[in-house]
């Protein structure tokens, strides 16, 4: 079962009681082609990493350009030591992309081409309501980035030329163009926000929200069946983060399931 809610301007918000129900929206028009990004708590907006540390911690906002770029010129200084290949020097997207990968806060938020990879992450560490957030890159070019090319940020001198100043209210949209293992298992892409204190939700124009974002907010009756289901699609941490971390994350819910009973219930499945 799913409710609906919307405002003028604003985009759509449906609660979502059922996996069923969440199904039967994102894998069907208008959002079978979006990007997906989920969360484990609804009441999140859409942040990136940098953008909440930067003002969970009290960084001054005049500060921000300087510290952004200060922490890219150091990881690339350092991170030679542990790569075989190192992204070229003025590649600064690649860069920000192996920072992401490797937990640094950067201005690149995580999403996926797949809604059951974003499920996944809006339900397995869930205790209340979990949120899958839905972009549509095709809206994102054309309402936000009239000429979409001239800023993107994998070409040299963009990021700092569009994004690093923190004065364009843009959003683009795209994955680096050598893609590691995670992106690929986890069909990621990035939006890259060309402003930090102000939520994707609210960069985007109101007159344009409804075609450009909606909020999946998963309540948590959704989270046991659909937990289930995507375990036995294999989507896991073992498999969305192929290395010994991820293998050790996704102990988590295999002491929520058993093939043979339920062990909330200690109920055996019968045949």
């Amino acid at each position: 079962m799913a409710t609906r809610k919307r405002t003028a301007g604003s985009y759509r918000v449906f609660r979502l009681t059922s996996w069923d129900a969440f199904l039967k929206l994102v894998i069907n028009p208008p959002y079978s082609n979006w990007a997906f990004r989920g969360e484990r708590d609804e009441r999140w907006p859409l942040f990136s990493s940098l953008s909440r540390y930067l003002q969970n911690f009290g960084v001054h906002k005049k500060a921000w350009p300087q510290q952004e770029g200060r922490i890219l010129r150091i990881f690339k200084r350092k991170a030679h030591q542990f790569l075989e290949r190192p992204p070229e020097w003025d590649d600064d997207f690649q860069w920000l992309a192996l920072m992401q990968h490797h937990g640094a806060p950067t201005r690149l938020i995580d999403f996926t081409w797949s809604p059951y990879v974003a499920a996944f992450f809006a339900l397995e560490r869930a205790v209340g309501n979990g949120v899958v957030w839905a972009l549509n890159p095709a809206r994102i070019d054309s309402s936000r980035n009239p000429h979409p090319a001239r800023v993107d940020p994998r070409d040299p001198g963009n990021f700092a030329r569009h994004y690093l100043r923190g004065r364009n209210h843009l959003i683009w949209m795209g994955e680096p163009y050598t893609m590691n293992r995670r992106l690929i298992a986890q069909s990621g892409t990035f939006a890259v926000p060309g402003v930090l204190d102000v939520p994707v939700e609210e960069i985007l124009p109101g007159r344009d929200r409804e075609e450009t974002l909606a909020k999946f907010v998963l309540t948590h009756p959704v989270r046991e069946v659909g937990m289930r289901e995507l375990y036995r699609m294999n989507i896991t941490f073992a498999t969305l983060f192929p290395d010994l971390d991820g293998l050790a994350r996704s102990m988590g819910y295999e002491l929520e399931f058993h093939w043979g009973y339920n062990p909330r219930t200690m109920e055996k499945y019968t045949t």
